[in-house]
C-alpha cells in the first residue's frame, strides 16, 4: 500500500520530511503461523511468525535531484504480530540513506552484508521459517564464534557502493566497509560479484570481520551460489566457509522450486561440518544434515498460505535445531539428537 504525503503526515514526525520527497512508501509484511517443533529435549505447539517472510514495518522514499541523480532513504524495523509488539522498534533491519546515478549507488548506514546475500537469495526458503538453510548456519550453536561475530547478516556504520543495474549484460556487485566503533565483531569489509543473464544467475562473496573476543580474532566468510531457471522448475546450489580463530564451518545446500499455477512447491537438502584445532571447544568434527519440503498457495499477489516440514539429523555432538529462534522447547535439541517440525501459516504484504 503506497502513501505519499498522507503516510508521513499520520506519523507526524515525518511530516516535514515528506514535502521534500518525490515519493514515499509505507510498506510491511505480517507473517503468522502455527508450528509444531519436536526435539529430544521436548516438543511444543506454538504460534510463531516469519515462516516465509520477515514481519516488518518500513518507510522508503526517493527524491529526484535532477541530472540523473537521486537521493533515497530506507527505514525498516521488525514487528512481532503474534503478540502485537513492535519488536523494540529500532529500525535495525535497515536504516540507510543513498545517492544514486548512472555510475551506481553509494549507501550509508545499517544494511545487509555482501556475504549474507548469497545464502538467502539462492535458498528456496530464504532465511525464514523452519526450512531455512540458516538453521545450519546463522544461529548459536551454529556459528562457531560464541556470538561475537556480528556481521553474518547485517553491519552497523557501513559505507557501500553498488554497481548500476544492467551493465555488461548482467554483471552486478557491491563493496562494503563498516567501522567497528567499539562494537564487538562489527568491523567489516567485503564484496559480492555476480552475473545474471536469462535463466542463469551466479555470484560469489567474500568478507572479513575483526572479532573482539579474548583474544582478538579475525574472521573470514566466503561463499558461492548459483541458480538456473528451467521454466517448469528452478534449481540452485550454495557452498560457503566461515573461519574464526581456530575453528571453521562449511555449509552447502541444493534447492528446487516448481511453480504450478497459484502453487509453488519447494525443497532443499543441506549439510554443515566443523573443524577446530582447539580440542577444548567441542566443535571439532560436528556435522548435521537437513532436508525441508514446503509449498505456498497464492491467494493474491500480496497474500499467500504456506506449509513447511523440516528435519535435522545431528552427529558427533552437534545440536542444531529447526526453527532456530522459534525453537525454545526445553532448550532445543541435545547432542546427536534429531530435530523436526511442521509449520502452517499465512503471509500478507502491503
Amino acid at each position: 500500500m503506497k502513501k505519499s504525503l498522507l503516510a508521513l503526515a499520520v506519523l507526524g514526525a515525518f511530516a516535514g520530511a515528506a514535502s521534500a520527497q518525490s515519493s514515499v512508501t509505507l510498506f510491511g509484511v505480517v507473517d503468522l503461523n502455527l508450528s509444531y517443533l519436536d526435539n529430544a529435549a521436548g516438543s511444543q505447539f506454538t504460534m510463531g511468525q516469519d515462516g516465509i517472510a520477515s514481519s516488518r514495518l518500513g518507510f522508503r522514499g526517493v527524491e529526484d535531484l535532477g541530472g540523473g541523480l537521486t537521493a533515497s532513504f530506507w527505514l525498516e524495523g521488525a514487528i512481532n504480530p503474534d503478540t502485537g509488539t513492535a519488536g523494540g522498534q529500532t529500525w535495525q533491519r535497515r536504516s540507510t540513506v543513498s545517492l544514486a546515478s548512472g555510475w551506481g549507488e553509494v549507501r550509508l548506514g545499517r544494511d545487509y552484508t555482501a556475504t549474507f546475500w548469497n545464502s538467502t537469495i539462492f535458498d528456496p526458503f530464504g532465511t525464514n521459517g523452519i526450512g531455512s538453510a540458516g538453521n545450519l548456519a546463522f544461529v548459536t550453536p551454529a556459528a562457531p564464534t560464541g556470538g561475537a561475530y556480528n556481521t553474518l547478516v547485517r553491519a552497523n556504520n557501513m559505507v557501500g557502493y553498488f554497481l548500476p543495474s544492467g551493465i555488461a549484460g548482467g554483471l552486478y556487485g557491491q563493496v562494503q566497509v563498516a567501522a567497528g566503533e567499539a562494537a564487538p565483531g562489527n568491523k567489516y569489509f567485503g564484496g559480492r560479484l555476480g552475473y545474471a543473464s536469462g535463466p542463469f544467475n551466479v555470484a560469489g562473496a567474500y568478507g572479513r570481520t575483526q572479532v573482539t573476543i579474548v583474544p582478538d580474532q579475525n574472521g573470514t566468510n566466503w561463499n558461492l551460489g548459483a541458480s538456473w531457471n528451467f521454466g517448469f522448475m528452478s534449481l540452485s546450489g550454495y557452498y560457503g566457509k566461515l573461519e574464526v580463530g581456530t575453528a571453521d564451518q562449511k555449509n552447502w545446500f541444493i534447492g528446487a522450486q516448481a511453480p504450478m499455477g497459484v502453487w509453488t512447491f519447494k525443497g532443499s537438502y543441506g549439510s554443515v561440518s566443523r573443524d577446530d584445532s582447539n580440542a577444548l571447544s567441542g566443535l571439532d568434527g560436528q556435522n548435521a544434515d537437513q532436508f525441508a519440503l514446503g509449498f505456498t498457495y497464492d491467494l493474491s499477489k500480496r497474500t499467500a498460505l504456506y506449509g513447511t516440514y523440516s528435519h535435522i539429523s545431528n552427529d558427533d555432538n552437534a545440536r542444531f535445531v529447526v526453527g532456530a529462534l522459534q525453537n525454545v522447547a526445553a532448550g532445543g535439541s541435545g547432542p546427536n539428537e534429531n530435530s523436526q517440525g511442521f509449520q502452517f501459516g499465512v503471509k500478507h504484504s502491503f
